[in-house]
């Protein structure tokens, strides 16, 4: 990876994400061989009341700002992690692009698809920058399996896709209202919007561009309490399932990719089901430790297997690989993929990289597509 370097980073948001973005960041030690020294630098929460967490845990944070601008203008601040709702990601993302710091940001890269063209523009106007988009899922053991079976071409002719990201949060029609289920916050796109990213990651990296999509949305609680009490509307999507053709090699296939907030039973789901006429992988985070693959030749019996990895990261750890690997170690292998790829240069090609701005574009194709379908109830082409 090249000479040993020392990045100075700023955290933009201090609630869930900013806080294990920054405990990463603490357990950066747990890298072997990482040529990287990540420090925490800066750190700006609106919330000034977050702000002490930072301060308390890292004696290396020297500005705890509630302006994002004085961040930014912080010259011991190199690159920036920004968690902030998706209606700010224009202005925050395209300031901290201007302002020369390398950029991990959220899922979706803008409210919708010309807020994610106005980065774009930005992007391209300064191409030194090395700017990203947070994907944790990826990172597990079994979906790098399937990332190295891809690479060498064990699928042989792809059959059908299976994606998508799953959970149970929204299934209490109790649960007061959020940020998150109001169009002016998340925008129109909804569950999309905040998981897509992770579900899109992967078949986006293999190209596997859809031509079209059917969509089936639904909005299952359209009013929630707000903080006073009083029902308010509930207006984004709750779930969205995406029929796609995928074209591949001069054939097609099908993929089709779910995102729920209520799915019942269902805390985190992440899972990728990759069916080929050689050779077929299903991983799913409800088992982390287990691959499941049937290879198959002419003739010969059609065999599920199922494997236990243990913990076989993209980064080498002082962890044994005996052990588990979960959602914390996902989000120190992504921190790791961005790092390598600052000090390597935009360039560069990494053995997992990031989501990239290009693949961000793709998901506002697919998910303004989605949109038009469930309004017109039709498939829509892409591109």
């Amino acid at each position: 990876m090249g000479k040993a370097a020392s990045i100075r980073l700023g955290i933009i948001g201090g609630g869930l994400m900013g806080k294990e973005v920054a405990s990463a960041v603490a357990r950066w030690c747990h890298l072997a061989d990482y040529p990287v020294k990540v420090e925490l630098t800066a750190v700006c929460s609106v919330p000034v009341e977050t702000l002490g967490w930072f301060t308390e845990h890292f004696p290396s944070v020297k500005q705890a700002t509630t302006d994002y601008h004085e961040l930014l203008a912080n010259p011991n601040v190199d690159a920036v992690y920004c968690a902030v709702p998706h209606a700010m990601h224009e202005k925050f993302y395209i300031d901290t692009i201007r302002a020369g710091k390398h950029l991990l940001g959220e899922k979706p890269f803008g409210i919708d698809r010309k807020a994610n063209a106005a980065v774009m523009k930005a992007i391209a106007e300064n191409p030194r920058v090395v700017v990203r988009c947070s994907s944790e899922f990826p990172y597990f053991p079994g979906v790098q399996r399937i990332v190295q079976a891809w690479r060498q071409k064990k699928f042989g002719r792809i059959l059908e896709v299976e994606c998508g990201f799953l959970h149970s949060s929204d299934l209490d029609p109790s649960k007061p209202i959020n940020w998150k289920r109001q169009v002016e916050h998340n925008g129109e796109y909804g569950c999309m919007g905040d998981l897509g990213m992770h579900v899109w990651h992967v078949p986006l990296r293999f190209g596997w561009r859809p031509r079209n999509v059917r969509a089936i949305l639904s909005n299952i609680v359209p009013q929630r309490k707000d903080a006073t009490g009083k029902m308010v509307p509930c207006d984004t999507w709750d779930n969205a399932t995406l029929f796609c053709e995928i074209e591949n090699d001069g054939y097609r296939f099908p993929l089709t990719a779910k995102t729920q907030r209520i799915a019942p039973g269902q805390t985190d789901t992440w899972y990728l089901s990759v069916s080929g006429d050689r050779y077929c992988a299903r991983f799913n985070t409800k088992r982390p430790r287990t691959l499941e693959t049937l290879a198959y030749e002419p003739g010969g019996a059609q065999i599920w297997q199922s494997e236990d990895l243990g913990y076989q990261s993209a980064y080498k750890t002082i962890t044994g690989g005996i052990f588990e690997f979960g959602f914390s170690d996902a989000i120190l292998q992504m921190l790791a993929a961005f790092f390598e790829q600052i000090q390597q240069g935009n360039s560069a090609q990494l053995a997992f990289g990031c989501v990239t701005p290009s693949e961000t574009a793709l998901t506002h194709e697919i998910f303004t597509a989605a949109l038009a379908s469930e309004r017109n109830g039709q498939v829509v082409n892409i591109g």
